[in-house]
């Protein structure tokens, strides 16, 4: 083979029309992950992109809209608990699960405002 794959460009979830708002509440001033432009051609489509890391994630509309409860990304997070507790303090709903502690992985998950499936976790 000639080709090797280099990584993950972005991940894209799927929200409903008009997510932006909900969207940039979430993801940029909850999760404090940076909002990126949208390349021109694309911003009639609507949605919105944030810088993860570095990775992006793209939160793109779908007219006919389901959320994501078993498929989801896995963020990779240095000081999960200072997430979790930072998450909870602002309210937010955390599912702790401990399935993969024996690997040293410490893990939670929670629902985007759109009930897609996160997943953050840590390699302790």
């Amino acid at each position: 083979m000639t080709f090797t794959f280099a990584g993950i460009d972005h991940v894209q979830l799927a929200a409903p029309e008009g997510c932006e708002v909900e969207a940039r509440d979430f993801f940029g001033s909850l999760l404090g992950w940076q909002e990126l432009p949208k390349p021109e051609p694309l911003r009639a489509r609507g949605g919105v992109w944030f810088q993860c890391g570095t990775h992006q994630v793209h939160i793109g509309v779908e007219k006919n809209f389901t959320p994501a409860a078993k498929a989801h990304p896995a963020f990779l997070v240095h000081d999960l608990q200072a997430l979790r507790e930072h998450l909870i303090q602002l309210g937010a709903h955390v599912i702790d699960d401990n399935a993969r502690s024996e690997e040293n992985i410490r893990r939670f998950y929670m629902n985007d405002p759109f009930g897609n499936r996160l997943e953050f976790m840590e390699w302790l």
